[in-house]
């Protein structure tokens, strides 16, 4: 930070204290929270093995002094001007800094002096343009301060990258920080892996109630997080109000039917989200159709693929399924099979479909890729997912079935959810009809 950037003392009177302590509004916010678990006394990790950026040359005789002494030598050592409230409230258990312009550099002299302090239990730091390395000061801060229990971040350029600091910490999950407020229009976050975090119930609704009113997040992995019912529950919810979510993976959460059904009444209201995997939850038929008929009520539903394929159905459920795909042919639901008959046995009645469209287009003389393009409004060799199918399905001219569409788009289907027709200048198929 220059020095004409730097924030000089402050004076200010009781009544701006006041008001700068004043609650924040906690609108357009991702808030994450959860109940604080009962104390327990934790080790503190030894030098050796706690070693981080915000360690500076002769740190042990900074244990010697007092709190401001070491803030003051803090910010003498990264070149900021000190912050008068912060040394006047450094031992109360409430520390509002939001909007005091204090940058990276101005973080790392507070981040330092935290790194000892026992009694800020409570840090808003929002609206600071603190960016990454500044985010990244607090972290390490929070690998060695065993007392701060909520922080507030909301608002700070932290970026992508600054998302992933916070990502990587997160899943480490060794600080005593139990509440984490920041604000998703500024973090930018679209892709969001929270797999296999042990997080439980509460952290799955904290999560879910977070996502409520998050409008850039876009890809969603909580899998194996054990939400259970209560936290399907708090994702339904979430589902009638969220307007940005397209892909969701629940896989391995211990949701039964009763969470199914929960899940379902925000796909009644949800016009956005194309991608939900439910596999290998313990869901039934029941479960099953309670989803398949949340999108059947829904007229303005874009869901495109719904995954619970650990789930065996029957002919009546696959009677009901064809009417709801007639209402939305841009869906497919991936189960496991017919009840009383084998996976492999269901797939094997199925014609395969590239040989149905090579026999059409030499009948008519044209190219696969140009009977492709024809499907495309736009005429481009490559067309989203859900698109190409409603459109395959649609088409009078070769009799394709959801089956047939989901083998074609195995084929075609890209990594960024888009089909690309010219992988079938390179396919071959056998007299069998086998690629």
């Amino acid at each position: 930070m220059d020095d004409d950037d730097i924030e000089p003392l402050e004076y200010e009177t009781k009544d701006e204290t006041e008001a700068a302590l004043a609650p924040q509004s906690s609108e357009d916010t991702l808030y994450c929270e959860a109940e604080a678990a009962p104390s327990v006394e934790k080790e503190k990790p030894t030098r050796e093995d706690s070693e981080t950026d915000l360690e500076i040359e002769d740190t042990e005789k900074f244990f010697s002094i007092g709190q401001k002494e070491l803030y003051l030598e803090a910010c003498k050592l990264v070149g900021v001007v000190p912050v008068s409230y912060f040394i006047r409230n450094m031992e109360e258990s409430c520390m509002n800094l939001n909007h005091h312009g204090l940058g990276p550099m101005g973080i790392k002299a507070i981040a330092i002096t935290l790194v000892s302090n026992t009694t800020v239990l409570k840090l808003e730091l929002e609206d600071n343009s603190i960016q990454e390395e500044g985010i990244l000061s607090l972290m390490e801060m929070l690998h060695e301060n065993y007392y701060l229990q909520e922080l507030n971040v909301s608002d700070n350029n932290l970026g992508l990258e600054g998302a992933r600091i916070i990502s990587d910490f997160l899943q480490e999950n060794n600080s005593s920080l139990w509440k984490l407020k920041l604000s998703a229009l500024n973090v930018g976050l679209q892709s969001l892996n929270l797999s296999w975090n042990h997080f439980n119930v509460r952290g799955a609704v904290a999560l879910c109630n977070g996502l409520r009113t998050n409008v850039t997040l876009k890809k969603l992995d909580v899998s194996m997080n054990g939400f259970g019912n209560d936290g399907a529950l708090a994702l339904g919810d979430t589902l009638k109000l969220n307007s940005c979510l397209v892909y969701v993976d629940v896989s391995r959460n211990g949701i039964t039917n009763e969470g199914a059904s929960r899940i379902s009444k925000g796909l009644e209201n949800n016009e956005c989200l194309q991608v939900l995997k439910l596999f290998l939850n313990p869901v039934s038929l029941e479960g099953a159709y309670s989803l398949i008929l949340a999108i059947k009520r829904n007229p303005k539903s874009r869901m495109e693929d719904l995954d619970i394929s650990n789930v065996l159905v029957s002919e009546q459920f696959v009677k009901v399924l064809d009417g709801v795909c007639a209402i939305h042919p841009q869906l497919d639901v991936v189960y496991k099979g017919l009840q009383g008959l084998s996976t492999k046995k269901t797939v094997s009645l199925e014609t395969n479909p590239i040989k149905l469209i090579q026999n059409y287009t030499d009948q008519n003389k044209i190219s696969v890729v140009e009977f492709f393009k024809s499907l495309n409004p736009s005429g481009l060799m490559t067309m989203p997912v859900g698109d190409f199918r409603k459109a395959i399905i649609q088409q009078t001219n070769i009799p394709i079935n959801r089956y047939q569409a989901r083998e074609l788009i195995k084929k075609l289907e890209e990594k960024n959810g888009m089909v690309n027709f010219s992988g079938f200048k390179s396919l071959k198929v056998t007299a069998a009809g086998q690629l």
